[in-house]
């Protein structure tokens, strides 16, 4: 079966437009390939009014969406991946569907390790105690 979100943010898009409100999209701005203008966000996500009078051009495709829109009188393109969707709803009433926080997929971290080699010699000294590793994943954007 086909990914359902997708077809949830469309549905709610038009549910959202048909009743003369207007949509904001939550969106999870640290997640790979979110194209956002720069200082919008807040704690890592960003609230976009996605109405037919704010954007232009906008696609609510299979994988991504995209637009045009002002920020600031400029204009901007912007892409977000479907998956770093948080939620769907309208601005006068709050109504709409929130989803659970996307994981970032594991082809964007890098495992960084530290190892230490400690010698026969001097395994008893007890100045000679290895260091921890220091392994742990960090997120590349």
């Amino acid at each position: 079966m086909l990914d359902q979100k997708p077809y949830l943010v469309r549905a709610f898009y038009d549910w959202i437009v048909d009743s003369s409100c207007t949509p904001y999209l939550q969106v999870m701005v640290d997640y790979p390939g979110v194209d956002v203008p720069a200082g919008y966000a807040e704690d890592g996500v960003m609230v976009l009014n996605i109405s037919p009078s704010a954007t232009n051009q906008l696609q609510l495709g299979q994988t991504h969406i995209s637009f045009w829109a002002r920020f600031h009188g400029k204009p901007m393109g912007v892409t977000v991946p479907v998956e770093s969707v948080l939620a769907i709803f309208a601005k006068e009433n709050g109504q709409g569907m929130g989803f659970p926080p996307p994981v970032i997929p594991e082809d964007t971290l890098v495992t960084v390790a530290s190892s230490v080699s400690v010698d026969a010699s001097v395994a008893g000294d007890a100045s000679a105690v290895p260091k921890r590793d220091r392994s742990h994943l960090k997120v590349v954007k």
